[in-house]
C-alpha cells in the first residue's frame, strides 16, 4: 500500500460564467513513504491543484485521494505542507512561529518550544530565536517556513514552489538545505515547481503534467545518486541527458499553453 495514492481523481471549479473549470482530471499517482516526487507542467495547468487534493484542503470532483490507506476528507494527519508565500505570523518571533504547529496539535508549550529550538538550529538560525518575519533575509525567512512545515515531523512532505521567490544562489542553498533535512526521514514528498533542473536535482520521480486541464503526460526516474551536490550535479553527464529526456515531454505542452493563453512555463 503506497503511502499517498490519487486514482482516476478529476477536479471541477465553478467559474466566473456559472460553468465549471476542470483543473486536473484523471490523475492516477502513487507516492511512497520516502520518496521524493517533482511535479513540473506549464503554468496554470492544475499542479497546485493536485496538492490540494492530497491535503484535504479541496475534494475531488471524482476519484479518490487516499493517504495511508483512508480515504481524505479532511487534513489527513501527518501532512506538512509549505506554500510558495510565507504562512508566519509577523507579530510573533521566529520561535513562536515554529513552536505554533506543535502547540495546535495539543503539545505542551515548554516541549513545542524545545522542539522549535532543536528544528531552528537544523536549519541554520541558531540564534535568531527572537528575531521577527521582517527583520530577516528571503532567505532566511524560508528556512523558517522549513523549521515550521518540519517541527511536527510529518510523514507526508508538500512543497507548492517553495524556492521560486529566491535568487539563484540561495535557492541551491535551500535546495541543499531540503535534501539534508529530508534524508534522514521517511518522508514522501510531493514538490510542485516550474523548475526543471530543481525537479532534477531534487526527486527520485519527475511527473509531467500536460497543459490545463491537467493529466499526467510521463513519469520519468531520475537515476542520479544519493546524497547529490546540488551545485555540481547540474554538470553531470546524466544530469543533462534526463534534462533533455524530460524537456521533450515537456516542451510540447509548453507550447500549447502558450498557444491558449494559459501562460509560460519558468
Amino acid at each position: 500500500m503506497s503511502l499517498v495514492e490519487l486514482s482516476h481523481a478529476t477536479k471541477r471549479f465553478l467559474n466566473s460564467k456559472g460553468g465549471t473549470h476542470t483543473a486536473v482530471s484523471d490523475i492516477t499517482l502513487d507516492v511512497e513513504a520516502g520518496e521524493f516526487v517533482a511535479v513540473v507542467g506549464p503554468t496554470g495547468c492544475g499542479k497546485s491543484t493536485t496538492l490540494s487534493l492530497v491535503s484535504g484542503l479541496e475534494p475531488p470532483s471524482e476519484g479518490t485521494v487516499r493517504v495511508s490507506g483512508r480515504p481524505v476528507t479532511g487534513i489527513p494527519e501527518g501532512v506538512g505542507y509549505m506554500f510558495q508565500a510565507d504562512a508566519m505570523l509577523p507579530w510573533r518571533t521566529v520561535l513562536a512561529n515554529v513552536a505554533a504547529g506543535p502547540v495546535w496539535r495539543g503539545v505542551p508549550a515548554e516541549q513545542a518550544r524545545a522542539q522549535a529550538h532543536d528544528w531552528i538550529e537544523r536549519v541554520g538560525l541558531g540564534g535568531f530565536e527572537g528575531y521577527y518575519m521582517h527583520q530577516l533575509s528571503g532567505g532566511m525567512r524560508k528556512r523558517v517556513a522549513l523549521a515550521q512545515t518540519l517541527v511536527t515531523e510529518p510523514s507526508i512532505l508538500l512543497m507548492d514552489e517553495p524556492f521560486s521567490a529566491l535568487d539563484v544562489q540561495t535557492r541551491a542553498l535551500m535546495q541543499t538545505e531540503l535534501l539534508d533535512l529530508w534524508s534522514g526521514s521517511r518522508a514522501a514528498v510531493i514538490f510542485v515547481t516550474h523548475d526543471l533542473e530543481e525537479a532534477i536535482v531534487l526527486a527520485d520521480r519527475v511527473v509531467v503534467m500536460t497543459a490545463s486541464p491537467a493529466r499526467i503526460k510521463d513519469v520519468f526516474p531520475v537515476h542520479l545518486p544519493r546524497p547529490r551536490n546540488v551545485e555540481e550535479l547540474r554538470m553531470d553527464p546524466d544530469f543533462v541527458r534526463t534534462y533533455s529526456q524530460i524537456w521533450s515531454s515537456l516542451s510540447s505542452e509548453v507550447a500549447i499553453a502558450r498557444k491558449t493563453g494559459v501562460g509560460n512555463v519558468a
